[in-house]
């Protein structure tokens, strides 16, 4: 709490927030997605086996965003 690591205070600290709150948006992101998901497959035959394209474009961002963070875990944290 006393250390001195803010956004300005060295190109380590400015990458760390940087990188964390853009991931933060993305998972922010995907969670709206997942719930546009969950809105749309409440109505009645929107989704069906030949049609299912939100759900599909839901669940590959949500990898991509997993991807991602053991990306940025690895690079941060472990190295």
């Amino acid at each position: 709490m006393h250390l001195e690591f803010g956004l300005t205070t060295n190109l380590y600290a400015s990458t760390f927030y940087v990188l964390t709150g853009f991931h933060g948006l993305h998972v922010l992101f995907g969670l709206l997605l997942m719930v546009g998901v969950l809105w749309r497959s409440l109505q009645p035959g929107h989704y069906s086996q030949d049609n299912h394209f939100g759900v599909e474009a839901a669940e590959l961002y949500w990898h991509f965003v997993d991807v991602v963070w053991i990306v940025l875990f690895l690079l941060l944290y472990i190295l």
